[in-house]
């Protein structure tokens, strides 16, 4: 370590080094490690302490500083502006991005001041290299940046040859290339050369010569400069050339790129100075001569070299060079130059791009040249163009953005290469393209006909009489495979159709091409990548078959509407693109190019005769039969339905005469269905209702045409079109159907017997969709022919497995058995289930019976796939439907067996492990399907056995619970369940009370869905109920009907009761139930909480449920001996009837508040219900108040409160008692607070509507049954028994009569012990005999806490005394607490929240609750305060004596007792105004007891000062100054920090003469604590001050000011403090100080957007904007300001720091006084470098770069802006002093 003295000014350290001290007359004390340096006691130096190791500047700078290597002159001070700049050029070498960042930027801005002194010493400090300073680049960035500042007057040619020297030597010292610092140099090269060219060109002319690496780098410089000035460069390119030229031979390859791209830069810039000056092109012999020896070395050598790099660069250079050269030598040259571009074509996209530019300029230069003829024979063309053809492909290979981009612009590049070629040779073009169409090789004939395609347009006059070859060249490709030559190909003739070259049979066949690719899917694909002999060397894009597609539609399209010489090719021949199966994906397509035809048709009828007339034209039976069939799918792209319907229309005429009317009304309707796909997709039966509706359209237009032989010959088109469905099974099935509804309307027999077996023989009964088909079809031939049908299918399934094949292969295979044998089965019972649907319903009950009875359906059940369960549980659906149809039509029958084909259903709805079957919504399907069939099943005749019944519920109740996706399987399978149960109930029992016991089996098996916490759960249960009342109702209340018909029908037995008197003389069949039957009570108790419920149609139907229960209740006759008057009825009556007028409100107006429609739905069950109901509904609550909806279980609660105190006298004690249990039940079981609250009001309620004691007795009872087996402590969601309580002592009424109860239970109460003067022995003991007496504390506890009027009463008396025993044993107990001793805190906690709730003080209690059990010293002494403030505003009367009790406790002698009673009496304080003597006595003990040894004592005695009434502090104020005054100094600092918040509190209203006499103290101590470390400290520190500037008027402004002045420079840095309340603090007491200083400018600068942001850059804003008002209106104050900001450059906050530096190069930037430019200018620098060495802070190095760029940028430096570096032969010298003994010191 050495010790430096310098002079006072200079209080920062400065790196140096021994040689530095050796020349240097400075003092060295060397000290041992460890020792503490001596520092002299001389006021006139200072001792510094450096490392020796840390890193240097330049020595130079140390001379410069101020160091006594000359005496120190006050005479002369001035800033060496060149070390300055030399220090920020250090910077940027900077680890940190921020420092280099702001060195730069003050760089640049000196540089555009002062360019020369900038540059000379970027120049010094580039001296050392890159060895030397880590970032050279940003030092040539800023010689870059000044070398374009400077004018043309200050260039100086000697001093730009030195920069220039400096960046070629630099670049010739590196193997490096590209690097930043060289790129960075390069730019320096290039500015200079802006203004000097010569100089630049003769400074690389030195080097190129050189070694490889220096002769890369100038030859870039080279580059680089022509590009950026081809001005300056062209005229001087021939020395360039002379120099480059004898070097070129020896240039390694790994270098050649770099002079290649040269040459291209040079001759681009020749290019662009010819366009500037055509006739001044310096181009002279000896530079075509350069040219020509470059071009040919560059052709010869470079462009064939191994290396990819040099061969791109050579022919981007020769690809230039080309239009410079002689036509002679270019003609030479071609030979060899155009084999080595295409060589290129075989690399990546990048480089194809590249070669193709240098091509096109090729045949640019030789075949467009203006001096002579074409170089080049079309011949010597062939294999440029034959190279270019696959190149067009690459356009389209690859989907990425970048790729995509330069493959366009090369496919672009390579058309105008073949347009150069076409202008020149159009006829030999042309046959070359389509020889290369001829030979089918992908890539080429893709390229040919791209190129054709683009060439026929611009070409088409000079290649018209070629169009007969260019058409059988198209015909020769239009079996070719690839998809991309197809889409091109398609494309070509799009265009050879616009130009009319599309004629007779070829034009058809070239429709044909397209038409047949509208019809492509993307499952046409995998057809095409199996073609064998597919050539696969070159991919042809990526073409997808949607995307060619496309291409065609839109191409047909074109065709069709632009182009009116096409209409005679394209009509009648687009309708025979119908038919065939090839183009059926094209028939939307052709249907609408028909309809645009008809549209602009231009021989009006005659294009239907035409058709006639045509053989070959399809006839109106193939047309119409085609049409039928495609119009399945709704949905088909390019609105097929629409287009088929219209072109139907269009062509009706074709048709027989008396279809054309019936079309023209049915067709629209169709094609209105169809109109709004959205809208369809919303109907999940939309395909169903559309092919019901093309059926029934080919019906109704069969029945219109009533021509046999017509219908018969459709039929056989109907036959014949299979062939065309083969693969496609949902049009099959719909072509069965069409088939089977001709068949209906045909009378042959035999040609309907030859028909079904032809259909059955094409359909393809595997599959679910052509089964489904088939079966509807035959049983749309079974209405007019059944027993052929019958006949057939008897045929079929006496011929399972009958075949020689299928029997060997069932040998082998089970596996082939079994699916074979569930597809034959399935579509058998399909078959006869919709045979016997549309069978006529008289002659199909010997079938049904013979196909059930002889077992013969018992062969179609053995299926396991669960398709073919879905058929066979259809065809038994159907089945039983038809039994139905033939009771409705007036021909019933029983169904035989129907138990066991229930059964059979049951079965094969569950899941079979062994069957594999895996797919759930299929499982789904087949269980909505299954309840379906056992409706129907249930429905029919015989009435079900109860061991049936009870099976089938079983096993279908539990669908109730299944999860709810996906909807659209489950709904249906929900829906189908409710029905289910609903025919379960109207087949059931005989009579109405077997019934109405049925009705309650099943809903007491449905209620654990109504009451299930899942909604779609309770929404489901509840549809049930309601659905299943509806029914009962119905039988009966209304009569009875078997199949369960609504209102009037037939089969209802209905009950005349007028003429059969008494029910009891009925018979059996027509007993109603009684009104006990139905449980109304139970009932209730499940249905109303859903009238609360969360979902607003489960609330609709549960009232629905209450409404149709109370109805039919209503109906039913009266128990005997039960006598009801008639105003009870009529009660009854109007209750019913405002709970339906509820009802109809939910209706009409879903958003009426639920909680209006609850309370009139509980008013009318209040009157409804009987006594015995309301008692069951009350004992049976509990479940109802457990619901798992909240706001469910809210509304039971309501309703039991609202029935208790409607009819609450009714009840006996055992009902009381009974309900209590209840209720209490439902409490202890209730997880939601607020639900128990709710259940403990009920509670409330029932003891003031009934007997209290009763209620009582229970709830203690059940509280200490609590206590002695649980431990409730630990009870989840807290113990309700003592929620209970707290319900009691909170009731208006119930409270006094809970306590009366309470205390003649109670004995005692349980007391604390505590002996605070030996804490070992402190201990809590409980009193307790049993659970019962315990119950009766926690009672006694709760009835506190709920603030009842008897525990009111209990403690008025000595108020103030328990509450402040309670407070001071709560200081003990946190001390036993802080000790290890918790359990006497919290039973104090328990008992002093009961007093709080007890006396009405619930905030009180909630402090409590909040902070009791903290044992921080800090949180239970505030604890303490908040409790007495609490306490005194909300008994102001009772605070005399509470102080008088606390007055005397701040005697006592243990330390927490007087804690909390100074915590206590600080708050009290505030209250006592009206005290009198009291108050006094208070103030003298608090300011007594301002010397306590505890600092908590003495903060809240202080706290307690400031706190005294506004009307009386003015009294004590000057004691309580003097009070802060003396604890500002405390040694405390949480004390200090007291003190000063206290001080601005009392500073708010202390008056003038109170201040005035310690206000210069209070300011000096404030300013002391303004540097504190605790940031809160600091901002209260700040705001007193500002607060203390009230007073600062009068006799003591002067000197207040004086302390304002003083205070000011740390206002300003810490209004950018680290801490934000620091800045705040420091802004607002700048507003208050500045207006007694009284300059406008800075009250203005506070209101600026800079004063208030909390952003860097604002806030340098504002300490410029501030030291700009210092320098012109506080001159005299600046040295001192300057002196306390220079004194922050020792804070120990780095920011403040930063803003010191920042402040005081703002003041010496903008002051103009010589003095206080004397005293700091060069300090402030000095401490800016040292800071900047060894600030380990980046912002504070960023800012001091700042800083010292505003030094130098102020107006007060501006001699340096003129002057030169004249030290620079010093520094010089000292820098090589320096090297040299570096290198010794490298050497030794």
């Amino acid at each position: 370590m050495v010790k430096i003295t310098a002079n006072k000014k200079y209080k920062r350290s400065f790196p140096v080094t021994a040689r530095h001290i050796q020349r240097s007359s400075v003092s060295v004390v060397y000290v041992r490690a460890g020792e503490e340096a001596p520092v002299s006691p001389s006021s006139s130096s200072i001792y510094s302490f450096i490392n020796i190791n840390l890193p240097l500047p330049s020595p130079s700078l140390f001379l410069a500083f101020g160091l006594s290597i000359a005496p120190f002159s006050m005479a002369s001070i001035s800033i060496p502006a060149p070390e300055a700049i030399q220090v920020l050029l250090s910077l940027l070498a900077d680890d940190s991005s921020a420092v280099r960042e702001a060195s730069m930027s003050s760089l640049d801005d000196l540089a555009a001041l002062n360019p020369v002194l900038v540059l000379e010493c970027c120049a010094t400090v580039s001296r050392g290299g890159r060895r030397r300073f880590g970032n050279m680049a940003g030092v040539f960035q800023v010689m870059a940046f000044g070398v374009r500042a400077l004018d043309e007057r200050d260039v100086d040619s000697v001093f730009m040859g030195k920069l220039a020297k400096i960046a070629t030597s630099e670049m010739i010292s590196s193997k490096e290339l590209n690097s930043d610092w060289q790129r960075a140099a390069t730019s320096l090269l290039v500015a200079i050369g802006s203004h000097l060219p010569d100089l630049v060109m003769e400074e690389i002319f030195l080097h190129l010569s050189g070694t490889s690496s220096a002769l890369q780098a100038m030859v870039q410089i080279l580059a680089e400069f022509a590009s950026s000035s081809p001005l300056l460069f062209i005229p001087r390119w021939k020395g360039v050339l002379s120099r480059i030229l004898p070097i070129l031979g020896n240039v390694r390859d790994m270098h050649r790129p770099t002079f290649a791209n040269a040459f291209k830069c040079w001759c681009q810039a020749a290019w662009q100075y010819s366009t500037d000056f055509p006739s001044h092109l310096p181009q002279d012999g000896d530079v075509m001569s350069f040219l020509n020896s470059a071009f040919e070395l560059l052709l010869r050598v470079w462009a064939v070299s191994r290396d990819l790099k040099v061969r791109v660069a050579s022919i981007e250079a020769l690809g230039q060079m080309v239009g410079l050269i002689t036509r002679t030598q270019l003609k030479a040259a071609l030979p060899r130059l155009v084999p080595t571009i295409l060589d290129l074509y075989k690399k990546d996209l990048d480089i194809a791009f590249l070669a193709t530019c240098s091509l096109h300029n090729l045949l640019n230069a030789s075949l467009l040249s203006e001096s002579g003829p074409p170089m080049l024979d079309f011949e010597d063309l062939t294999l440029t163009l034959a190279t270019l053809l696959p190149v067009v492909s690459m356009n389209s290979e690859s989907k990425d953005q970048t790729d995509f981009s330069v493959g366009l612009k090369m496919y672009n590049e390579v058309q105008h290469c073949f347009l150069t070629v076409g202008l020149v040779y159009p006829d030999d073009l042309f046959l070359f393209l389509v020889n290369k169409c001829r030979l089918k090789e992908e890539a080429p004939t893709f390229g040919a006909l791209c190129v054709l395609k683009h060439l026929l347009p611009r070409l088409s006059e000079t290649w018209h009489s070629k169009i007969p070859l260019l058409v059988e060249s198209v015909k020769s490709l239009l079996e070719e495979h690839n998809l991309g030559v197809r889409k091109a190909l398609s494309e070509l003739i799009v265009v050879m159709a616009s130009h009319c070259y599309l004629v007779g049979s070829s034009g058809e066949l070239f429709i044909e091409y397209l038409t047949r690719h509208c019809a492509l899917t993307d499952q046409n694909q995998n057809d095409l990548d199996s073609t064998p002999n597919k050539r696969t060397e070159i991919k042809i894009g990526a073409v997808t078959p949607g995307e060619l597609r496309a291409v065609c539609e839109k191409g047909l399209l074109l065709v069709t509407i632009t182009i009116p010489e096409m209409e005679h090719i394209l009509w009648p021949f687009l309708l025979k693109m119908i038919i065939p199966q090839t183009y059926t994906g094209s028939v939307a397509m052709v249907c609408r190019c028909i309809s645009e035809l008809w549209r602009h048709r231009s021989y009006g009828s005659d294009m239907l005769s035409e058709c006639r007339v045509r053989p070959d034209i399809p006839t109106a039976e193939e047309l119409l039969a085609r049409f039928v069939v495609l119009l399945h799918d709704p949905l088909a792209r390019e609105q097929l339905a629409t287009q088929i319907l219209t072109v139907l229309c269009l062509l009706a005429p074709l048709f027989p005469k008396n279809i054309n009317l019936f079309w023209q009304d049915e067709i629209p309707k169709m094609k209105a269905y169809v109109s709004d796909t959205d809208d369809l997709k919303q109907d999940p039966s939309y395909q169903d209702t559309w092919d019901d509706m093309i059926i029934n359209f080919l019906a109704e237009s069969l029945d219109v045409i009533q021509d046999a032989d017509w219908i018969m010959s459709l039929g056989n088109v109907f036959a014949k079109h299979y062939e065309l469905y083969t693969s496609d099974d949902e049009h099959a099935a719909l072509l069965h159907r069409c088939l089977g509804i001709l068949l209906q309307k045909v009378n042959d027999r035999a040609y309907v017997h030859d028909k079904m077996n032809w259909m059955y023989k094409q359909s393809n009964i595997a599959i679910p969709t052509n089964r489904l088909g088939l079966a509807k079809a035959m049983g749309l031939v079974a209405a007019s022919h059944l027993d052929t049908v019958l006949e057939k299918l008897k045929d079929i399934i006496d011929n399972v497995g009958q075949t020689i094949i299928q029997r060997l292969l069932s040998l082998f295979s089970d596996g082939y058995r079994t699916v074979e044998s569930d597809d034959i089965h399935a579509a058998l019972a399909l078959m006869y289930g919709y045979a016997a649907k549309y069978a006529p319903s008289s002659v199909i009950e010997a079938r049904i019976n013979a196909l059930i009875g002889t077992n013969m359906l018992s062969r179609l059940l053995h299926v396991r796939h669960p398709i073919a369960k879905q058929a066979v549980i259809t065809a038994i659906n159907l089945l039983g439907n038809a039994v139905i149809n033939a009771s409705e039509s007036g021909a019933p029958f029983p169904l035989k067996r129907r138990d066991q084909l229930l059964d059979y259903i049951l079965t094969l709805m569950g899941r079979d492990d062994n069957d594999g079957f895996a797919d759930y919504n299929e499982l789904l399907r087949t269980q909505a399907l299954a309840l379906s069939a056992c409706t129907t099943l249930v429905s029919v005749e015989p009435k079900l056995t109860v061991e049936t019944r009870n099976y089938v519920m079983k096993a279908t109740l539990g669908f109730f619970a299944i999860q709810n996706d996906p909807v659209e399987v489950v709904s249906p399978l929900v829906d189908n369940l409710i029905s289910l149960l609903c025919a379960i109930l109207l087949t059931g029992g005989e009579d109405g009370r077997s019934r109405a016991e049925l009705l309650m089996l099943i809903l007491r098996q449905i209620d654990q869905f109504v009451s299930s916490p899942v909604e779609y759960q309770r929404r489901r249960g509840c549809l049930a109920v309601h659905e299943m009342l509806l029914k009962f109702r119905m039988v009966c209340v209304s009569g009875y009907c078997a199949l369960g018909c609504h209102g009037n029908c037939a089969h209802t037995k209905q009950v005349d009761r007028t003429l059969y008197g008494n029910f009891s003389n009925l018979p059996s069949a027509f007993v109603l139930p009684s009104r006990e039957a139905l449980c109304l009570g139970d009932r209730v108790a499940i249905y109303l909480p859903r009238c609360a419920d969360t979902n607003s149609e489960v609330r609709k139907i549960s009232a629905q449920i209450l409404d149709q229960l109370f109805s039919i209740s209503l109906s039913l006759p009266k128990p005997p001996g039960l006598s009801i008057s008639a105003e009870d009825i009529e009660l009854s009556y109007r209750a019913l009837s405002s709970l339906e007028d509820v009802i109809a409100m939910l209706r009409n107006d879903t958003s009426i508040d639920p909680s209006e429609v609850f309370n009139r739905i509980i008013s009318s069950l209040c009157i409804l219900l009987t006594k015995d109901e309301l008692v069951a509904m009350l004992h049976g609550c509990s479940v109802a108040i457990c619901d798992k909806i909240k706001q469910s279980a809210e509304g039971a609660i309501q309703a039991v409160v609202e029935f208790v105190t409607r009819r609450g006298s009714e009840l006996t004690e055992i009902d009381i008692s009974r309900t209590t249990q209840s209720l209490i039940s439902a409490t202890v079981h209730a997880t939601d607070k607020h639900l128990r609250v709710e259940t403990l009001g009920a509670i409330a309620s029932l003891a003031e509507n009934t007997s209290s004691k009763t209620v009582f007795d229970e709830v203690l009872a059940a509280a200490g049954k609590d206590i002695i087996t649980k431990d409730i402590s630990r009870l989840r969601g807290g113990w309700p028994m003592q929620d209970a309580f707290y319900a009691f002592s909170q009731h208006m009424v119930l409270s006094v009569l809970f306590l009366e109860h309470v205390i003649s239970v109670l004995s005692q109460i349980p007391i604390l012990k505590c002996d605070v003067d030996r804490v070992e022995d402190s201990q809590v003991q409980n009193h307790t005999e049993d659970g019962q007496l315990e119950a009766a504390i926690f009672a006694l506890t709760a009835f506190f806490r709920g603030g009842g009027k008897v525990g009111k009463r209990a403690v008025e008396q000595n108020y103030a005394s328990v509450l402040s025993e309670l407070m001071l044993q709560l200081g003990s107990c946190h001390g036993l607490a802080s000790s290890g001793h918790l359990e006497p805190l919290r039973n104090l906690l328990t008992a002093f929240q009961a007093f709080c709730e007890c006396v009405g003080d619930l905030e009180m209690g909630k402090i409590l609750a909040r902070d009791g059990e903290l044992s921080e010293n800090e949180r239970w002494i505030n604890l303490i305060g908040d409790i007495a403030g609490c306490i005194s505003i909300k008994r102001p009367k009772e605070i005399q004596n509470i102080c008088q009790f606390f007055k005397r406790s701040l005697d006592r002698p243990q330390k927490y007792q007087r804690e909390a009673a100074a915590a206590a009496l600080s708050e009290f304080v505030r209250y006592s105004g009206g005290l009198g003597s009291l108050l006094e006595k208070m103030v003298d003990v608090l300011c007594r007891r301002v010397s306590d040894e505890s600092s908590t004592v003495r903060r809240f005695c202080l706290r307690g000062l400031v706190q005294i009434p506004s009307i009386h502090i003015l009294k004590y104020t000057a004691q309580v100054l003097g009070v802060i005054l003396a604890l500002l100094d405390d040694s405390d600092e949480s004390v200090q920090l007291t003190a000063v918040s206290c001080l601005l509190m009392i500073l708010e209203s202390s008056p003038d003469d109170a201040v005035e006499p310690i206000l210069l103290n209070l300011s000096i101590r404030l300013r002391n604590l303004q540097t504190s470390m605790n940031a809160n400290m600091r901002a209260s520190s700040f705001s007193a001050f500002g607060a203390l500037s009230n007073y600062g008027v009068g006799a003591l402004r002067e000197a207040f000011v004086e302390q304002v002045h003083a205070a000011i420079p740390r206002l300003v840095l810490h209004q950018f403090d680290e801490d934000v309340s620091v800045r705040l603090a420091c802004r607002s007491t700048l507003r208050r100080v500045f207006t007694l200083i009284e300059i406008e400018g800075l009250l203005a600068l506070l209101n600026t957007p800079s004063f208030l942001s909390d952003h860097r850059s604002d806030y340098e804003d504002f300490l410029r904007d501030i030291a700009k008002q210092f320098t012109q209106h506080l001159l005299s104050r600046v040295d001192s300001y300057m002196a306390s900001t220079v004194q922050a450059f020792d804070a120990p906050w780095s920011i403040i720091q930063a803003n010191a530096m920042y402040l005081c190069s703002s003041m010496l930037s903008l002051s103009d006084n010589q003095h206080i430019l004397a005293d700091y200018h060069t300090q402030v620098f000095g401490m800016l470098v040292g800071k900047m060495s060894r600030s380990p802070d980046a912002v504070v190095r960023a800012t001091c770069s700042s800083a010292l760029g505003l030094l130098l940028k102020s107006s007060n430096s501006c001699s340096w802006r003129t002057d030169h570096l004249d030290r620079l032969e010093l520094t010089k010298s000292n820098h090589d002093a320096a090297e040299s003994q570096d290198k010794l010191a490298t050497t030794q």
